[in-house]
């Protein structure tokens, strides 16, 4: 990976104790696999010299290992191999790394990350989301990084659709684009949307993506990667990371070249709609080395494939999305780096994506479509300075999301019936840190952070025909004619101070330990909206009363990792991670829900390096003890609401290998397989389980894996590329009791691309649902029919067709 806080400036400057070295001499020098920037610092305390940039942006090359006695510019030369840069002496102490400007040929390959390109020596995967850039053999957990130079422009109009089909251990709730819920290993609460804090924490950078709401479902283009950090994180992300954290890596600005791309398509579905997708990035560099501007902007179609027998519409379910992101990064000198970020996209869906059996595979018979909306602005600033191996980061910045949904209220012989509901969040978060990064995975990190939310939803039933004569929702009057009636609504502020440290430290050689903590204080507030006529003062008065409250919390984290046999790395890990709790309305009632904690003990291995060693092999053993879980649940009626459904314990078992028999040729496997119970299931939630029969947790699939290949090569004076991949999806269940214990999963995803690629231009062909599965990913349709047989089929099989061109 990248690093994402790259150095715009790297002068590696260093006294050698005996005499100076000559640019000749032969020394020993070790440089391990990385950056260029930090390659370039070790080399100069290794050998005494001075290495400079010219151009900041190649401190982020990947550089591989580097070992053995040699001269300082012959192990420049292996340095700087295949990476588009040379190293220029000055004298005999001083050396200079410059870009190598070559005039645009025929054969020139001068294309952004997202094309094709002939295979490089790869360098080891740096774990930036450690937020102390560790290289992974030395970093104690599991960690998946969805790509290390790119996405395709096919796969970053996907979004998140695309990491789910890379990662096994990452999963969804398939409501629709910007209405998802994401887990990780098997940390998963429901598969309903209320008011609880998301269990997988999401971040742009370094700065918090959502807090009590779905995935926003970013596109991915112009990303560096996408690292998956499996949890708890609780150390150094806090609150929201029990499953884990998904971290998006933008591509900074690049203050030394202009440059840009274009990609478009078209793409089609079995049975469905067109669709397409449009996107563009223009770096420019305002003030050489100095100030520069990078620009994304998209806009995505896909197409429908449910038709609606009940109102005579085929395809209803189309979505659209459109949206950008802007960076200024600021340069002042060799140390500072100021980044400003802002980020706006909308979807828009114009019906749900669920189908009924009873109607047929991709039918269902509706009243009254479905339609969603989600809005998401971000701003971020980001300031980093650089001492040699001592870093302060200080990131602040502001989301604004909006999910507006409605569901189908009709009930049987009535009207037609919309109910909707909108979610506003609001989010202020800020961390400063400050990291010392040491040799060999060696440091330590110190910070504090503040973040304050607001999540506030309201609510409203609305009658098409005359006023029925019985409430869909108890206390909620139906005018009829059009004329909405507000429904009980309900907001949560939190606001959260934090201080938080890990470091690591070597008592004997070969053993690595590491510890940290965090200490939150929390301070949680509770206020329904809009209340309905037979909800007393005094009940609410109790329940506002009882989320009004003051809490502290600690949470420990534990590892220790070694890597004494040759090529392999052992670790066992411990950490915690937990949510604030709230309040949290159902038909009658607005009640509190409490914190929950989660505490995970893991053992792993690795062998290899991914994608570099011949083989690398992966594994690890988790057991996690949940403690008071909080679940989006439905009320008598399926209003979401949130509540505490008791104790839990999982067990999760991990595998994965990488083959890599030759440069040109990728293999890749990996398997999960989760053991999920509520093993102490609140009093309520028992009477329900007796019916139900299934203690297990909702909405993870027992079992998962995925086969994947990537093959590349020269053809002529083009560059071919063919990838593929298989994912299965286990069963899983709906969520807890007998209405919503209905199961789903059990299918397989695939997906086939290829792409041809020649100077500047590239044409690529993909499918994905190769095999045209239909399979249930989903098994929630409207909540006011919770009892119905409703399925959401995967997407039929989907050819798209693209060019991409890069200047």
């Amino acid at each position: 990976m990248t690093r994402h806080a790259d150095v715009l400036f790297v002068a590696a400057l260093a006294i050698a104790a005996a005499s100076p070295a000559r640019a000749a001499d032969r020394q020993s020098i070790s440089i391990a696999p990385g950056r260029l920037g930090e390659a370039a610092i070790t080399l100069g305390r290794q050998t005494g010299v001075s290495i400079g940039m010219s151009d900041q942006s190649l401190a982020a090359l990947a550089t591989p290992r580097v070992q053995g006695r040699m001269s300082i510019e012959g192990a420049l030369k292996r340095l700087l191999k295949g990476r588009g840069a040379e190293a220029r002496r000055i004298d005999a102490m001083t050396w200079r790394i410059v870009r190598v400007r070559r005039a645009p040929s025929p054969g020139a390959v001068p294309l952004a990350a997202a094309i094709s390109q002939p295979a490089q020596e790869p360098a080891e995967i740096i774990v930036t989301a450690s937020k102390r850039d560790l290289p992974l053999p030395r970093y104690a957990g599991m960690v998946e990084v969805a790509s290390d130079n790119g996405f395709p422009s096919g796969e970053a109009a996907g979004g998140t659709a695309s990491l789910l089909s890379r990662i096994a251990s990452l999963s969804s709730t398939h409501a629709g684009a910007g209405r998802n819920k994401l887990f990780i290993r098997a940390i998963a609460d429901s598969g309903v949307a209320g008011p609880t804090q998301a269990t997988t924490g999401q971040y742009l950078g370094d700065m918090r993506l959502n807090y009590a709401a779905p995935d926003p479902d970013l596109k991915l283009y112009d990303m560096q990667g996408v690292e998956v950090l499996e949890g708890p994180q609780g150390t150094l992300y806090g609150a929201g990371s029990l499953g884990g954290v998904i971290r998006m890596i933008p591509n900074p600005p690049n203050l030394g070249a202009a440059g840009g791309q274009i990609s478009a398509a078209l793409s089609t579905t079995w049975h469905g709609d067109p669709g397409g997708d449009l996107a563009g990035t223009l770096n420019l560099p305002i003030i050489p080395e100095k100030l520069a501007l990078r620009v994304v902007g998209y806009g995505v179609q896909e197409g429908g494939y449910i038709d609606d027998v009940g109102r005579r519409r085929d395809d209803v379910n189309r979505t659209r999305t459109y949206g950008g992101r802007a960076a200024l990064r600021f340069a002042p000198d060799e140390n500072w780096t100021i980044d400003l970020t802002g980020v706006y996209q909308r979807i828009r869906g114009d019906d749900a994506q669920y189908a009924s059996r009873a109607t047929g595979a991709l039918e269902r018979a509706s009243s009254i479509a479905e339609p969603y909306l989600a809005d998401y602005a971000l701003a971020n600033l980001r300031v980093e300075r650089q001492w040699d191996d001592l870093r302060f980061v200080s990131s602040a910045g502001y989301v604004r999301h909006v999910l507006a949904e409605s569901y189908d209220a009709t009930q049987s012989g009535g009207p037609p019936a919309l109910f909707r509901q909108r979610n506003s969040i609001n989010i202020f978060s800020t961390e400063n840190r400050l990291v010392r990064d040491l040799d060999n995975g060696l440091g330590w990190i110190l910070g504090a952070s503040y973040l304050e939310s607001s999540s506030e939803i309201r609510r409203s039933l609305t009658s098409y025909g005359p006023a029925p004569s019985e409430p869909v929702i108890p206390g909620v009057p139906m005018y009829g004619r059009g004329m909405p009636a507000t429904a009980t609504g309900v907001r949560n502020r939190i606001h959260e101070a934090t201080l938080f440290g890990e470091a690591s430290f070597e008592p004997v050689t070969g053993l690595i330990a590491t510890a940290g903590g965090r200490l939150t204080n929390s301070r949680l507030t509770g206020q329904a909206l809009d209340p309905i006529a037979l909800l007393s003062a005094s009940v609410l008065a109790r329940a506002e009363a009882q989320a009004d409250r003051n809490e502290t919390i600690f949470l420990p984290s534990f590892s220790l990792l070694t890597d004494r046999l040759p090529g392999m790395t052992i670790y066992a890990r411990f950490q915690q991670g937990f949510r604030p709790g709230g309040l949290a309305v159902d038909d009658l009632h607005v009640q509190r829900f409490r914190n929950d904690r989660a505490s995970t003990m893991e053992l792993g291995f690795r062998k290899g390096r991914p994608g570099v060693d011949g083989i690398a092999l992966a594994g690890n053993f988790a057991y996690t003890n949940w403690k008071d879980i909080q679940a989006d649940v439905t009320d008598r009626i399926g209003l979401p609401s949130t509540a505490n459904i008791g104790d839990g314990r999982i067990y999760t078992l991990e595998g994965r290998i990488t083959l890599r028999p030759a440069s040109w040729l990728t293999l890749d496997g990996s398997i999960i397989f989760n053991d999920s119970r509520l093993s102490r299931p609140a009093p309520y939630v028992r009477m329900l389980m007796d019916e139900a029969g299934s203690l297990s947790l909702p909405n993870v699939a027992n079992l998962g894996g995925r086969l994947g290949f990537d093959y590349q090569a020269p053809l002529g004076d083009m560059n071919f590329r063919l990838t593929g991949s298989a994912r299965y999806v286990g069963k899983s269940r709906l969520g807890v009791g007998p209405i919503l214990g209905r199961t789903q999963g059990d299918y397989i995803d695939t997906q086939l691309s290829a792409s041809l690629a020649r100077g500047p231009a590239q044409l690529s062909l993909s499918v994905a649902n190769l095999l045209n599965s239909s399979g249930n990913r989903f098994s929630l349709g409207t909540p006011f029919d919770l009892r119905g047989d409703y399925v959401t089929p995967q997407r039929p099989r989907t050819i798209r067709v693209g060019m991409d061109f890069a200047f």
